[in-house]
């Protein structure tokens, strides 16, 4: 009896041991991809220990090539195709990097093998394609979250906190969204990434799709969820010469039903901006970029009383898509109703971007249901 005894207590060590190691083990990530130039980030977490990528698809052995020698990881990880290395590897998650077209397939091969997915934002090029990803999620029991760079920023939780916890301008009127950089073209990004962001099939678009997504993202997330009842917008092409298939200018009006919102996503900005004005009651919040944000509270006709901050980085695992995946994967985390990441706020971000695309092309207000 005592022999069995140690042997089941030695057999539960181990077990306890190995959960142990596993919670604590970097998150296990396939990448999906290689031509869209945020994949320098996972790279970036990856040699910081965050997680460990173990198999990385990319059909351009070139481009593969390239990353190799600029982030040092072995070509034996890479494989040609998604099926190739499923058929070998078994990742917790994947993350994906390459068009926004290709989410859906990336979404359509993960789920059924229970791995959760990340994909750069926007999540769809349509809502027939992020339908169509939600269903996969929901059947399979994953996790789908798109990442955003704006939702690590400071600026952004912040003035979420002083509008929600703090009603530090009372109640809001108009917000004005302002994404964007001189153009693709102008600010030099890499070949692979230019040849189907300027594609209006591959990216779902042009500008519109390229900025517009972050503020219809963070709009989601301030009114809970709530959709906006009607969409109206513009789009110029103001680079033909660099963007000749798709929009470079975009203007996308929102209206709430005590509120309106202004988005403007452009290829056109002279200096590149993410940045948002946000206006109550009571007075204003500039969330200027990642760290720089400003209050004013009118006082009077045009005076105003004005506070600073120099918000210093989120705290782990708030400031790291990737050590985010991680412990939400690892259930050490739950995704809040419409958080930034979450499928049902870019649910209905695509939903935005598809009635912008509509409004656009037939000249006419979109009422969203």
């Amino acid at each position: 009896m005592r022999l069995k005894a140690i042997i089941f207590s030695v057999l539960c060590f181990i077990v306890f041991f190995s959960f142990s190691q596993d919670k604590n083990s970097p998150l296990k990530i396939g990448v999906i991809g290689l031509t869209h130039s945020h994949v320098g980030w996972v790279f970036d977490s990856n040699n910081k220990g965050n997680i460990e990528i173990i198999g990385i698809v990319e059909p351009n052995l070139d481009l593969a090539k390239r990353y190799s020698k600029a982030f040092n990881f072995s070509l034996g990880l890479v494989y040609n195709s998604m099926d190739q290395m499923l058929e070998n590897i078994n990742p917790e998650a994947v993350a994906s990097f390459g068009t926004t077209y290709e989410h859906l397939e990336v979404v359509t091969k993960a789920a059924p093998k229970g791995i959760h997915v990340m994909v750069e934002k926007p999540m769809a090029v349509s809502v027939d394609h992020a339908n169509k990803m939600q269903e996969l999620a929901n059947k399979h029991n994953i996790h789908l979250i798109t990442n955003y760079e704006t939702t690590w920023y400071p600026t952004t939780h912040k003035a979420f906190e002083l509008i929600r916890n703090e009603n530090a301008i009372g109640d809001l009127r108009k917000i004005m969204l302002h994404y964007g950089h001189k153009g693709p073209k102008k600010i030099g990004i890499n070949d692979e990434f230019l040849e189907w962001l300027t594609d209006p099939v591959l990216n779902g678009g042009g500008a519109d799709f390229d900025f517009g997504c972050y503020g219809a993202n963070i709009l989601t997330w301030i009114m809970d969820g709530k959709k906006p009842k009607s969409v109206t917008a513009i789009t110029k092409q103001l680079q033909a010469e660099n963007n000749p298939e798709v929009n470079d200018e975009s203007i996308i009006i929102l209206e709430y039903d005590s509120l309106v919102a202004v988005i403007q996503a452009s290829w056109n900005w002279p200096i590149a901006r993410k940045d948002m004005e946000i206006y109550g009651l009571k007075g204003a919040i500039y969330a200027d970029n990642r760290n720089d944000l400003r209050i004013r509270i009118s006082e009077g006709y045009d005076e105003f009383s004005e506070s600073t901050m120099k918000l210093e980085e989120m705290p782990a695992p708030y400031n790291d898509p990737f050590l985010f995946l991680t412990v939400l994967v690892r259930d050490e985390i739950k995704l809040k109703n419409y958080d930034l990441n979450s499928l049902e706020n870019n649910l209905v971000v695509v939903e935005i971007l598809d009635a912008a695309r509509t409004s656009a092309k037939e000249k006419k207000t979109v009422f969203l249901d």
